[in-house]
């Protein structure tokens, strides 16, 4: 899907996903001091940005989807925090190198090729001793979960996303989380790759 299909997507009034943020992101991220600027890499609605920066940080933003990043600017608002909004393509998008303490990365789906490229520039935007933590649906998923995108080129394990950052920082967590769904009247389980490290 390109920026106009996402657009399209989160056009209305409502909020596509939830307001709250992701349970990973939450669980992992809840613990950390906040260390001045942090990015959201494909923030969407700014469910994660919006929390980051109620919690202190000086969050970027960034998604290719006006739409949803007016959203953003819009809850944020609601919310009482500031939010910076960053309208960009991520494979194509350069952050500036060692500016951020914290680098998320919430169910970001490219063909691996260029999602790699986007993981590989986001290491050295965050500051020796920075956090980059990776959320996302695991390539196991569509055989022992529920929902997500099903092509297999855009999906990934826990272990391919460390193995990226592992020349750039210390992996703290690599592995497959799940966490229930709900489905029509009852719960399913959805597979997640989850990777935390700290900056070197």
């Amino acid at each position: 899907m390109d920026a106009a299909d996402w657009d399209e997507r989160y056009r209305g009034s409502g909020l596509l996903w939830t307001a709250r943020p992701n349970r990973f992101v939450e669980q992992e991220l809840a613990g950390l001091e906040p260390a001045g600027r942090a990015v959201d890499l494909a923030a969407g609605e700014g469910r994660n940005a919006v929390w980051l920066a109620e919690r202190g940080w000086e969050v970027d933003a960034v998604d290719f989807s006006a739409v949803a990043l007016a959203k953003a600017e819009r809850v944020s608002a609601e919310r009482g925090v500031g939010l910076r909004t960053v309208r960009a393509d991520l494979t194509a998008w350069q952050p500036p190198e060692a500016a951020y303490g914290l680098a998320l990365i919430a169910y970001l789906h490219l063909p691996w090729p260029q999602l790699q490229e986007v993981l590989r520039r986001a290491a050295p935007a965050v500051r020796p001793g920075g956090t980059l933590l990776l959320v996302g649906h695991d390539a196991t998923n569509p055989e022992h979960g529920h929902g997500g995108p099903r092509d297999p080129h855009v999906l990934y394990t826990a272990e391919q996303v460390a193995a990226l950052w592992r020349p750039h920082a210390r992996i703290l967590r690599a592995e497959a989380v799940t966490r229930p769904v709900a489905e029509g009247d009852g719960s399913c389980t959805a597979v997640d790759a989850l990777v935390r490290a700290v900056r070197s």
